[in-house]
């Protein structure tokens, strides 16, 4: 059987998927739990990009605080490769775990500084948690890279030990990882084979985002998705090839959107597969922050307006907490926006600028 979906019906299933109807998640654990992950980001233009995601299902209720909670006290989530995910999907990663790394040259390396991998792990053992910062460099061949990396042979261990599942984030302070023994932070889990695990964890992330291209994995790492076999087969209207939609969806393809306006981080993963946005909401949107100034059409952390079901502009905001304000440089309308969608974006800057306790300002506040 192939469903044949229309663009409207593929983009209700992606927007429910994502928690974007009117009645929202529980708190932070449902989140992640509807998400399946949630990336950790530096970036803080508004906030963190993890919290404007919370913000941005949860409202201005939502309290950093409990991902902090639940991460290192309640332990019902953990971090993995800079993802935060619910703690019953550990299940679906141990087995890659046992079988990681997949390339010789990391491996070569890992194995050329056994004694070096042996050290960090009697320092966690008898010291731990602790940051990188903490840890001595007794590598004999450094890693070498082009890029940031080259010659950071403490961090690079230590995330080659949390890939194989020796290690793992016990905590954060001060945005610094504090490492310690897995067996430390992972409860016991069932286990599960590899092939087994592979499968639940594609079908977890198709119903996370509703509606994807059949695909082998690939592309970002961050969207590490086969969708071949998973879910129903679906074409969509106008688009070309195959699609996988999650089965659970279908049961409301023709029921109206609970409908309501939310900005989105640009990490976001409704709009971070940039290639789907175009084709299912017809919206273009690159990341503009590591262009130059005077090329930027949106600005360095346009934040992508959704209503219902389409995401008709852009915001370029910034807090500036040291005046106490959130600026608001220009508001984008891919389509005119009639007084309703006015009234409905200033709405939620305000509730944005009420969770960040600042006052709105900026040279578009006018518009309201």
């Amino acid at each position: 059987m192939v469903v044949e979906l229309t663009k409207a019906q593929a983009r209700r299933i992606a927007v429910r998927a994502q928690a974007f109807e009117s009645g929202r998640p529980s708190g932070v654990l449902d989140t992640v739990r509807r998400l399946t992950f949630v990336k950790v980001d530096p970036v803080s233009a508004v906030a963190q990009s993890a919290d404007v995601v919370f913000w941005s299902r949860l409202g201005e209720g939502y309290d950093p605080a409990e991902v902090t909670t639940a991460l290192e006290v309640d332990r019902t989530l953990f971090e993995l490769d800079l993802m935060i995910r619910p703690v019953e999907d550990l299940s679906l990663f141990q087995p890659s775990m046992r079988r990681w790394p997949k390339h010789e040259r990391t491996r070569n390396w890992i194995d050329a500084n056994d004694a070096f991998r042996r050290d960090i792990l009697i320092r966690l053992t008898g010291a731990g948690p602790l940051p990188a910062t903490e840890i001595a460099d007794t590598s004999t061949v450094p890693w070498s890279s082009t890029g940031w990396t080259n010659d950071r042979n403490v961090t690079t261990m230590l995330e080659c030990l949390m890939m194989r599942g020796d290690i793992a984030v016990s905590a954060r302070r001060d945005g610094q990882r504090l490492w310690d023994l897995a067996e430390r932070v992972y409860p016991e889990v069932p286990e599960l084979d590899h092939v087994e695990a592979y499968r639940l964890r594609n079908e977890r992330r198709l119903a996370s985002l509703g509606v994807l291209r059949e695909r082998k994995a690939g592309g970002s790492p961050n969207e590490p998705i086969d969708t071949r076999g998973i879910g129903v087969a679906a074409t969509v209207e106008g688009l070309r090839g195959a699609w996988r939609v999650d089965p659970g969806a279908l049961d409301r393809v023709d029921q109206p959107l609970e409908e309501r306006t939310a900005l989105l981080s640009p990490l976001d993963r409704l709009v971070f597969d940039r290639k789907r946005l175009e084709e299912l909401f017809d919206y273009e949107y690159v990341l503009e922050m590591y262009k130059p100034r005077d090329q930027r059409r949106w600005g360095y952390w346009a934040m992508p307006i959704l209503i219902g079901d389409r995401l008709v502009g852009k915001v370029d905001a910034t807090a500036d907490r040291g005046a106490g304000v959130l600026r608001v440089d220009a508001i984008h309308e891919d389509e005119p926006f009639t007084r309703d969608v006015v009234e409905a974006v200033f709405g939620e800057l305000d509730s944005l600028a009420g969770w960040l306790g600042l006052e709105i300002g900026g040279r578009a506040v006018g518009l309201a």
